[in-house]
């Protein structure tokens, strides 16, 4: 099945279509499984060390042994440092050095966001947008939402190259996000109620 994406213009109107390439969105070409593993991925990559422990040779204390080996009923302690004592290191704690990134091969992650755009195609949630230059102005960009009917809802906004005129327009719009074509991905994309494409930014997602 193919889809066809609307192309509006500021004032709300359906000017033209754009029919979605076949060859890269269709129903037969979804793969969730790559959208999970893309999706975690991306939430992997994101993640930073924050448990961190020291073991017996990095805490604090003097490495003389605590008692003599016989004759005080304490034998064979060891030091102060010792993970058996109060205050002492920690055994096989997690450390600052772990690492939790993934990889993923560059075809499977296209095929991964070309499926979570068809889906958003069969949910009715991809739209076009046509814009000429836009001065910075947020009040111009609310009206153009309020056209296009999507005021309070999570949008994203994808650009081919950067704008400073939508930039600017769209930043301080509450559940507004934008980003540009080569920056798509899963959690922006999932987490997007609409996505909206500049015209040029389709014409490209397109030809990809």
């Amino acid at each position: 099945m193919t889809y066809a994406v609307d192309i509006y213009n500021k004032e709300g109107k359906v000017i033209s279509q754009v029919e979605l390439n076949a060859t890269l969105f269709s129903d037969e070409k979804i793969n969730k499984t790559l959208i999970q593993e893309f999706y975690l991925l991306q939430m992997a990559n994101a993640r930073s060390t924050i448990a961190s422990t020291k073991g017996r040779g990095q805490v604090s204390g003097s490495g003389r042994k605590l008692y003599k080996q016989k004759g005080t009923g304490s034998g064979r302690v060891g030091d102060k440092n010792s993970p058996l004592r109060r205050h002492g290191g920690i055994a096989f704690g997690p450390t600052a050095e772990r690492n939790f990134s993934k990889t993923m091969p560059k075809k499977a992650r296209k095929l991964a966001l070309n499926s979570i755009i068809t889906l958003k195609a069969q949910e009715h949630a991809l739209a076009g947008l046509s814009l000429p230059e836009l001065q910075p102005k947020t009040k111009d960009a609310l009206a153009i939402l309020n056209a296009l009917q999507l005021n309070g809802q999570k949008i994203l906004l994808v650009m081919k190259s950067k704008n400073e005129g939508i930039e600017k327009s769209f930043r301080n719009i509450e559940k507004v996000k934008y980003l540009l074509l080569d920056y798509l991905n899963p959690k922006d994309l999932l987490n997007a109620e609409k996505v909206l494409f500049l015209e040029d930014a389709l014409t490209a997602l397109n030809e990809a």
